[in-house]
């Protein structure tokens, strides 16, 4: 599936399921503030690179459940393990961390050919991640990921993008109305999700992958 080939029509259903969503939340319950970013992946080319959209309004980074999934990823790999940023205004829209994705997903193709990716993203991150698996990727890329991990999809009612379905996991909190049907909006939070054991699921999950 080509870069472009996400339909204009999935690519509305998908903002329009995560705007307003993601809008209440921000009013009821905004992100927390994070630790420093961590690092971006040298030029060496790692074993495996995480690739994560952190949520809205946190600063540039990968975000506090990045920065969890890429521990816990380490904690069960011997494989080294690079970090990728992705680079948005994690503002109200999804659509430019989709393209960064995509486009440093493509561009490690090129540069780091043998280094398995990893893609995620938490809230509005995973929101971004979720239109880029939709929209595709080069060929090339595509065999280079390996899993993708996301945390409080909106889009997660839809189901995974076809093309990486047996490589995404989509985690949900209990109770958290982005990405389930319950009505408290807390769990929706960084320290819902940090407490409940699905970002090790999901690293998990990824190690299981590469």
């Amino acid at each position: 599936m080509g870069p472009s080939a996400i339909t204009p029509t999935a690519r509305r259903v998908l903002t329009l399921v995560a705007a307003p969503l993601l809008a209440t939340a921000a009013v009821i319950a905004p992100a927390i503030s994070t630790a420093p970013p961590i690092p971006t992946a040298s030029a060496s080319c790692p074993d495996v690179e995480v690739v994560f959209a952190r949520g809205r309004q946190e600063p540039p980074g990968v975000g506090q459940i990045g920065d969890a999934l890429v521990n816990a990823l380490r904690s069960q790999t011997s494989l080294s393990v690079g970090v990728y940023g992705v680079n948005y205004p994690a503002d109200l829209s999804a659509a430019s961390g989709a393209d960064d994705m995509r486009a440093h997903a493509q561009s490690m193709a090129s540069s780091c050919p043998n280094t398995r990716l990893v893609l995620g993203g938490y809230s509005l991150g995973a929101t971004a991640a979720d239109l880029m698996a939709r929209g595709g990727v080069s060929s090339s890329a595509n065999r280079q990921i390996a899993a993708i991990a996301l945390f409080g999809n909106a889009g997660k009612r839809l189901g995974p993008a076809p093309a990486f379905a047996g490589r995404t996991i989509d985690q949900c909190a209990d109770g958290d109305p982005i990405c389930g049907r319950g009505i408290d909006w807390p769990s929706h939070l960084q320290p819902s999700y940090l407490s409940s054991g699905l970002i090790d699921q999901a690293a998990s999950y990824a190690a299981g992958k590469l």
